[in-house]
């Protein structure tokens, strides 16, 4: 399969589609999951067309997992989770449902199942409070 210029997280980087940003830099964008398994539930993706990681240059897959690393850490502080997962999947077998690479940032609390996608679009107006506690982490 090769890449699909038109699946939605090319149309967000395109800003074809709305998203409530969290970060960006030259190479990525970091947005809140329309469908999340918890709440903070957030996505860091490359600004390259790479379905799956192994489609994806050495210097973009440093600039990723920083940004991923970065986005982690404000998730943590704006949450307070107990934990939190960080996933990322390679093709429809492995749960792939977005063929554009992206590492899924999943804050995981006491007592919440451990689903592998969630099933439901969340409210808006929630995400754009959650995308701005993580802004708000960032800067404090």
């Amino acid at each position: 399969m090769s890449y699909d210029d038109n699946n939605v997280f090319a149309k967000i980087l395109r800003s074809e589609m709305p998203a409530f940003v969290v970060e960006e830099t030259d190479e990525t964008l970091a947005f809140m999951d329309v469908m999340p398994q918890s709440d903070g539930h957030t996505l860091v993706i490359p600004k390259y067309p790479a379905q799956d990681i192994f489609e994806l240059p050495e210097s973009f897959a440093r600039e990723v997992i920083s940004a991923t690393q970065r986005v982690a850490g404000a998730v943590r502080k704006a949450f307070d989770p107990a934990g939190v997962m960080i996933a990322q999947l390679n093709g429809e077998a492995a749960g792939q449902t977005v063929f554009h690479l992206h590492f899924h940032i999943i804050p995981r609390y006491e007592k919440s199942d451990m689903k592998l996608h969630a099933r439901e679009m969340a409210d808006m107006a929630l995400l754009e409070q959650h995308a701005q506690r993580i802004r708000d982490a960032f800067a404090g």
